[in-house]
């Protein structure tokens, strides 16, 4: 006989409900999408060029936030964390470093387009590997201090899954919350904004306009930016005072990553998406869309 666990504090029973189901639809779109995006690039060797390795950096970084969506998912349905303190390290580790990859691989793929477009150089496959490279140490390095000391991780509002904590607003959490919005937020979004207002300059000039360069920005803001508000206001101001259903909704709009960057940067490029419709379809991509920065 299975026994029902009781609701978490402040949550009904149709809001624990829905939250999982949300966060399992979040895992399986994103996951779907971006592991196609991580497969056409193992398959079709016109994409396999080193602009499009940070176009995959960002999808294996997007596939490991759907994981951790998954889990968080299963246990919402289970109405309680089971796997212990040490689960829940691990899962806010996880979910920190993909997070962190996958923004920081967003500002490489920014970095990239706007060399190619705005002065024209090429970029080599060692650069390239050295990008992600340093992109997912970077966020290593960030996702592990919260294990060493320097910030903390504990369960979400549902306590259902877990993330940094920021329940207390001490000087620990603040030094930490400080250094990690500077060079894992404010840093990449400057990179991204200054590169594509620079694209933006170069396709008016030219009147051809080749993806939407206000896109991948606004996808950086809107979804992360809710949860950066929470934490900030965490460190001046206790946030507990905000029920627990609705501290819970940054970190849902969060999970919408995988889903959005797919289509940003996958499906919204003209050459990744061509690869994709081959590996689909069998159907062989046309010589003049095999230009591997048609983005």
């Amino acid at each position: 006989m299975v026994t029902a666990h009781p609701l978490p504090e402040g949550f009904t029973e149709i809001e624990v409900f829905a939250i999982g189901t949300a966060l399992l639809v979040e895992a399986l779109l994103g996951f779907c999408l971006n592991g196609l995006t991580i497969i056409s690039f193992r398959k079709i060797k016109e994409l396999r060029t080193p602009s499009n390795l940070l176009v995959l950096s960002v999808a294996l970084a997007d596939c490991g936030i759907c994981i951790n969506a998954f889990i968080a998912a299963f246990s919402s349905f289970l109405r309680y964390w089971p796997y212990g303190s040490d689960g829940c390290q691990i899962h806010g580790f996880h979910g920190f470093l993909t997070a962190l990859a996958s923004i920081s691989s967003s500002a490489a793929v920014a970095w990239d387009r706007y060399h190619h477009y705005c002065t024209r150089s090429r970029l080599q496959w060692s650069t390239a590997a050295s990008m992600m490279v340093f992109a997912w140490l970077f966020a290593a390095f960030w996702s592990v201090m919260p294990l060493l000391g320097w910030g903390e991780y504990d369960y979400e509002p549902l306590r259902t899954c877990c993330t940094l904590d920021y329940s207390k607003g001490d000087r620990n959490y603040v030094t930490f919350l400080f250094a990690l919005a500077t060079f894992n937020f404010l840093i990449p979004g400057f990179i991204m904004m200054t590169a594509y207002q620079s694209i933006h300059q170069k396709f008016r000039k030219t009147g051809h306009f080749k993806f939407n360069t206000g896109l991948p920005l606004k996808t950086l803001v809107v979804c992360w930016g809710p949860y950066c508000l929470l934490c900030s206001y965490a460190a001046v101001e206790n946030v507990m005072f905000i029920p627990a259903k609705y501290r819970m909704i940054p970190a849902l709009i969060a999970k919408t990553v995988p889903t959005v960057d797919a289509f940003v940067y996958a499906l919204g490029n003209e050459n990744y998406r061509g690869g994709i419709w081959q590996f689909l379809t069998g159907q062989k991509i046309e010589k003049a869309e095999v230009d591997n920065k048609t983005k």
